[in-house]
């Protein structure tokens, strides 16, 4: 059991059925007075997250604002993500490579849309949901789709453009090694004729990137108890 507690109001807020716009008002004066700032307050915002069956529409948008920034913008390497905080943030959301909800999956998008660099990892994680939701029927993208099929839809489309959007540049889709492996199994895993036409243009201009593997680091980083994340229960 972690030893971790939560303090005056997060504590009562977690104990309770509904979180609701008050309680986020508290939330932003008493706990994070200047914003999710440290791996406890990142703790904190999850356990509150599990521990709240119902919430208010705001909560979804402070969640994802909140912890997206301090990833990004609080951690370093500031305004950036490096092999680290991507392997941290899919351990911080994901079961055995799947995430676990909608919410989180947010939350891995809007990670990648406000850091200057992706590595190739956190992008290949991403659009293995949609694979994970294809072939296994699993996961939190599978929760989001609006039509159960194996074929690719309009919806897939749009999320598959909103990870590639940072490396598509004049009609050309510039896939480092990783995130062409996961095209090609998504690929193997629709049925062609069920496909939208927008899924051919894609594969058309996808091409195998020339990658230079980064340098990798060693540094420390408070990894985020996972038996801590799955419990909803909070003392």
């Amino acid at each position: 059991m972690s030893e971790f507690r939560l303090a005056f109001p997060a504590c009562v807020i977690a104990g309770k059925h509904q979180l609701t716009t008050e309680d986020i008002g508290l939330l932003r004066k008493h706990t994070f007075p200047e914003g999710i700032r440290t791996a406890d307050d990142v703790v904190a915002m999850l356990a509150l997250n599990n521990s709240c069956p119902a919430k208010c529409p705001e909560w979804n948008s402070f969640f994802v604002e909140q912890l997206a920034g301090f990833i990004v913008n609080y951690s370093y390497p500031q305004g950036s993500l490096d092999e680290i905080n991507v392997a941290w943030l899919i351990r911080m959301v994901a079961t055995d490579g799947v995430v676990n909800s909608e919410l989180e999956l947010e939350l891995v998008l809007h990670v990648m849309e406000i850091a200057v660099n992706v590595p190739d990892e956190l992008r290949a994680f991403a659009l293995d949901q949609l694979r994970l939701a294809l072939a296994e029927n699993v996961g939190g993208y599978r929760l989001s789709r609006a039509v159960d099929r194996k074929g690719i839809t309009r919806q897939d489309i749009d999320y598959m453009m909103r990870v590639l959007r940072g490396i598509s540049d004049a009609g050309v889709i510039s896939a480092p090694p990783l995130t062409w492996g996961v095209m090609m199994r998504i690929a193997e895993a629709t049925l062609p004729a069920g496909n939208h036409p927008r899924w051919a243009d894609i594969l058309s201009a996808l091409q195998l990137a020339d990658y230079a593997e980064a340098p990798r680091r060693s540094r420390w980083l408070r990894i985020v108890d996972d038996s801590f994340c799955n419990e909803t229960a909070v003392a």
